[in-house]
Parts: structure tokens; C-alpha cells; sequence
């Protein structure tokens, strides 16, 4: 097998220590199924074939392919970190998933095998996301969807949301080299102190009828406070994270070699599908 060249190995270290920390044992079914739901809202899984054989990239503690499994005839959970070995231990019933210790560009699957894809808040986290996306491509049968979610750069937000966004990056780049046990706690107290009162306030807003769209973190208002913490570790403690507009995404897709490529309307952005050309 080929040695990756498409990966950044602070940044898969990263993931390993969230992961193992945030195995998301500590999330309710009923918030990860509503999650899961949110990502696959635009995923079509009618159109899949009998018992179809797909891939989960980049998939971290294994926290979506438990809902994904039951409904295929086989998944491969692919990751490059430690998280794989939490994954094993989450989902040891699911006889019908093999694990891959491998990077996005170098993992043993033929080329167009897949009957469907997904990489849910991966391939921002990869220093080629276009050629990672085009990675995936190579996998997938012919019209076979793949469905990303990928951070945003804000496009669909306001000048204000923006700048707040340019200072908490700001404050991530000074958080994620600090030494893990420090940087937990950090990212503790971002949860507990500015994840956690921004869901709250958002919350009643919406409940008394005064919209949300310009309060950062309104998305987490129906979210536990673990979903806070793991999220403000995967925010602030990975080195690596790229952002990319609306147009950005689709001419990637484009170029990967996707068609019918379409955008969820709704939060988290930007998640988006679209299948492989003949």
C-alpha cells in the first residue's frame, strides 16, 4: 500500500486524544439520532440497492456508522487515528462493518466498489480537500452518492458574524499546540462559559419569537452540554481546519467527478451530496 501524502499527523493525533476522551458514550441516542438525521436529511437512501456496501471517512469513535450500519449490507469505518480502536469497542455488535487503519489516500478498497459514501466534518481537516474528495470519488460505483458535510466560511453570514469567527480562531491557534490536559480544560471552560449561555439565550430568543441567525453557537440550543464539550475540543484543539464557501464546494465536486449536487438548507453547513458521473 502506498504511504499517505494526504494527511496531517497532528492533526490525526489530535483526533485520537478527542476521541478517547469524547468516546460519545456520553451522548443520548435521542440527541445522536436527531443529529444523525440532520446530516442525512438530504441522503436518499431509497435509491441505494439491495443490502449496498458503502464507506464512512474519517470515522472517528464510530458515533454515526452505529446508525448507518443497520441499514446496509456492509460499511467500512475508515480512520487513520486511534479513534479506530474506540470505534471497535463502541460497535463490536455490527458484524457487518470492517475497520481501515488508513488515510482518506491510501486505504485497500478497489476502485469503484462503493455503493455509497459519507464523510461527516473530515476532509476540512485534510490539507488537500479537493484531491481527498477526488480520493473518494475513486471509490464509488457509478452514481453512487456521496454525501460531505465540510465547515463553512460564513458566506450565508452577516460582517459581524465573521469577525467574531476571525477572533475565535484566533484564540484556537494560541489553544491547540498547548499540551492536551490544558487544552482540555481550556475547552472546558469554552463550553461550560460561552458554548453553553450563547445555546441558552439563542433558546428562549427563539421560544419568545426573536430569531437567532446572528447569535453565534444558536445551533447548540437543543444540545447537551457533552455535545458543548466535544465540539470545543474538535473547534479550538485541532490544528488543522480549512473553511470553504457554497461555490467553493460544488466546483470540488465538480471537478471529483460528481453530478446532481445538492445543498442541505439547513444547519450544520455546509452538508451537501452529489453522484458520480457515468
Amino acid at each position: 500500500m502506498m504511504k499517505p501524502k494526504n494527511i496531517d499527523l497532528k492533526t490525526v493525533e489530535s483526533f485520537g486524544d478527542e476521541w478517547g476522551r469524547f468516546d460519545q458514550t456520553g451522548m443520548s441516542d435521542e440527541e445522536a439520532e436527531k443529529v444523525f438525521n440532520g446530516y442525512f436529511s438530504i441522503f436518499n437512501w431509497n435509491a441505494l440497492p439491495d443490502q449496498p456496501i458503502g464507506f464512512d471517512m474519517g470515522c472517528g469513535s464510530g458515533r454515526w456508522a452505529k446508525w448507518v450500519a443497520p441499514k446496509v449490507g456492509q460499511l467500512h469505518c475508515i480512520d487513520p487515528s486511534s479513534a479506530l480502536e474506540v470505534a471497535k469497542k463502541i460497535l463490536p455488535n455490527h458484524k457487518n462493518i470492517i475497520f481501515h487503519h488508513a488515510s482518506v489516500d491510501n486505504v485497500a478498497l478497489p476502485d469503484a466498489s462503493q455503493d455509497f459514501g459519507y464523510s461527516l466534518g473530515v476532509l476540512h481537516h485534510i490539507p488537500d480537500t479537493a484531491e481527498a474528495i477526488k480520493s473518494c470519488s475513486r471509490l464509488l460505483k457509478p452514481n453512487a452518492p456521496l454525501l460531505l458535510y465540510l465547515y463553512y466560511a460564513f458566506d450565508n453570514r452577516n460582517i459581524l458574524f465573521k469577525l467574531i469567527w476571525k477572533a475565535s480562531n484566533f484564540i484556537r491557534n494560541l489553544i491547540h499546540p498547548l499540551p492536551p490536559g490544558i487544552k482540555h480544560s481550556i475547552t472546558d471552560l469554552i463550553a461550560i462559559f460561552i458554548y453553553f449561555p450563547l445555546a441558552k439565550l439563542s433558546k428562549i430568543l427563539k421560544i419568545i419569537g426573536i430569531s437567532t441567525n446572528s447569535i453565534p453557537l444558536a445551533f447548540y440550543q437543543n444540545h447537551s452540554l457533552y455535545t458543548m464539550r466535544t465540539d470545543a475540543r474538535d473547534r479550538f484543539g485541532t490544528p488543522l481546519e480549512q473553511r470553504f464557501s457554497q461555490s467553493q464546494i460544488m466546483l470540488m465536486m465538480e471537478d471529483a467527478g460528481f453530478h446532481d449536487i445538492e445543498f442541505s438548507s439547513e444547519e450544520p453547513y455546509w452538508c451537501v451530496i452529489g453522484y458520480k458521473d457515468q
